[in-house]
């Protein structure tokens, strides 16, 4: 763990282990203020075979860095501040977990942080086709007040890269958690 050195956290990024890595990589590079990172062993392995980023490169995007294990860090209590929490990309085991309120390693746990003190909490679950049982964790999540924000580019600004697609979606990442951006071309801009 590489403890934060600037005070609270502001955001909690975890990364777990679905693909499009690429999503998170990039929220931590234009996210504002300070970072905690979680990213599970799984995600380690998606990262190897999905970018050419090591796991020190995304770990050096952050302020702070915590194994998946580490029940005991600062962002697994309520009585820690931060802001708001984004799993992206969200497996749909992950998903499941948090649904169901099972918090058995760090991103579950602080995900259930984010719920029960009505903190902003953003899923962006990559997987597709969805099988109803995803669907319907989607859905308790989102009475419980989650954003469940899939990993879906838009192609209205005529994307002309993959760079492009990812930052459409990162931008809506960012718009939920109110950061001003220009990732993408609005509707009618």
């Amino acid at each position: 763990m590489r403890q934060s050195l600037i005070g609270n956290v502001k955001t909690v990024v975890a990364i777990t282990g679905a693909s499009g890595i690429i999503y998170g990589i990039r929220l931590l590079e234009k996210l504002e203020g300070e970072k905690a990172l979680i990213i599970t062993e799984t995600a380690k392995r998606i990262l190897e075979a999905e970018t050419p980023y090591s796991v020190s490169d995304v770990e050096s995007l952050a302020d702070a860095v915590y194994h998946e294990d580490e029940l005991f860090a600062p962002v697994a209590s309520g009585s820690h501040r931060f802001q708001a929490m984004v799993i992206c990309p969200c497996s749909e085991s992950t998903l499941a977990k948090v649904s169901h309120g099972i918090a058995d390693n760090l991103v579950t746990r602080a995900a259930a942080v984010c719920l029960k003190e009505r903190r902003k909490l953003i899923i962006v679950p990559r997987e597709t086709p969805l099988s109803a049982i995803m669907l319907r964790n989607s859905l308790r999540l989102t009475e419980d007040g989650a954003c469940i924000l899939p990993a879906s580019p838009g192609f209205y600004p005529k994307p002309q890269s993959i760079q492009e697609l990812v930052d459409f979606l990162v931008g809506k990442i960012l718009d939920q958690l109110d950061q001003p951006h220009e990732l993408f071309h609005r509707w009618g801009d």
